[in-house]
């Protein structure tokens, strides 16, 4: 493994443990030239993937872009990150499970969208809006329809009920 700072090809494993869903093997390298310390994953990859564009462009599949497109919906939104890397582990291993060795970008979004639909409903909106490209809001009225929540209008305020005089007291009589 090559060295992040200095470039340097022999760096050594310091500690080698699963990670979080025993999906990869997290390890802590040294480079002896620099000192440099760093974190590497080891995955098991099933079999290589070629996205197939929209445009009709063949590109391999990068699970670092997945990652990317994700973390991008769910910034500054309260999901652990161990969630994240269950969805995207999970989708990585349902492309490569699936037998075909390439993969419809469509194929891909439509994925993330079930997996974010699942884990965090804005998250979700803001995928679909990028993937579904839109343009106005009625596009997100009638994907927030879809989410089971309607769209409130404003509320007509309730007439207030008319003011009663408080009861009279009358008088005791000693």
């Amino acid at each position: 493994m090559r060295c992040p700072y200095c470039g340097g090809s022999d760096t050594q494993v310091k500690d080698s443990r699963p990670s979080e869903d025993n999906a990869a093997i997290r390890r802590r390298r040294v480079c002896p030239d620099c000192g440099g310390r760093f974190t590497t994953f080891e995955r098991v990859q099933l079999r290589e993937l070629t996205v197939v564009k929209r445009s009709g462009k063949r590109v391999p599949f990068d699970r670092d872009k997945l990652q990317r497109s994700i973390d991008v919906a769910l910034r500054k939104r309260a999901v652990e990150p161990e969630r994240i890397e269950r969805l995207v582990s999970g989708i990585t291993r349902q492309l490569e499970s699936a037998g075909e060795p390439d993969v419809a970008s469509e194929t891909i979004g439509e994925l993330v969208m079930a997996g974010l639909k699942g884990l965090d409903d804005v998250a979700y909106v803001r995928f679909a809006s990028v993937y579904k490209n839109f343009r106005e809001a009625k596009d997100f009225e009638d994907l927030l329809g879809t989410l089971g929540g309607t769209l409130a209008a404003p509320a007509e305020p309730e007439p207030e009920p008319e003011a009663k005089p408080p009861p009279r007291r009358r008088a005791s009589r000693p």
